[in-house]
Formats: structure tokens, sequence, C-alpha cells
């Protein structure tokens, strides 16, 4: 695996701190191609719920980012076929997503 940009690693500090901050399943982090980024992490409400990379796409779209960079998700569970398909049709096939454990170590990465 190779190592992450220093750009990548901001990514992954965010993502970890958000996870960790709202003890969710995975939190998430996103640059947009004006180099904005934005953290999520799981919601999990009885009447809500939205995957990590979900909040940081919502966040993206609401914000007028025109697309993605790079995306950042860590947790303990799987990255879910519906994020990877919602990240495509909002940034495009190509983005790479690096994907980690919770303290931050990236094992795989896939393509939007």
């Amino acid at each position: 695996m190779d190592a992450l940009s220093a750009e990548d690693n901001k990514l992954v500090v965010l993502a970890r701190a958000t996870r960790a901050r709202t003890r969710a399943a995975q939190g998430a982090a996103l640059r947009d191609l004006d180099g904005r980024t934005y953290a999520g992490a799981t919601v999990d409400l009885p009447s809500l719920q939205v995957s990590a990379l979900g909040v940081c796409l919502a966040m993206a779209v609401s914000s007028g980012a025109q697309g993605a960079e790079a995306v950042v998700v860590l947790g303990d569970t799987e990255l879910a076929a519906s994020d990877l398909e919602a990240l495509r049709d909002f940034a495009g096939p190509g983005v790479p997503v690096h994907l980690g454990d919770p303290a931050g170590t990236i094992g795989s990465r896939l393509s939007s």
C-alpha cells in the first residue's frame, strides 16, 4: 500500500476525530474540487439512518461542491455499495476512497 499524500492524511485525521467524538460506527471525510473538506459520522437514530459518507456527501452537495478529489472512511463496518454509488453519482468515476480501521490505519482503497 502506497503512503497517503499529506492532503489525504488530513482527511484521515478529520475522519478519525469525528468518529471518536461521536462514538459512531464510521467516520468519513471528503475533499471537494476546491479543496474544502467535509467530515461526518454515522447517524443512527430510530427515525434517521445515514452513513458517515452519506453525511459528507450531503454537506458537500448542499454547499455547492461540484465534485470530490478524495474520500476517507474509517470504522469497523464495511462501506456499503450504495455509498460508493452515491459518491459516483455526485463526483463521477475515479475518485479514490481510502478505507481504514477506527485508528486511521488505511487498509484498502477503492475508486468510485
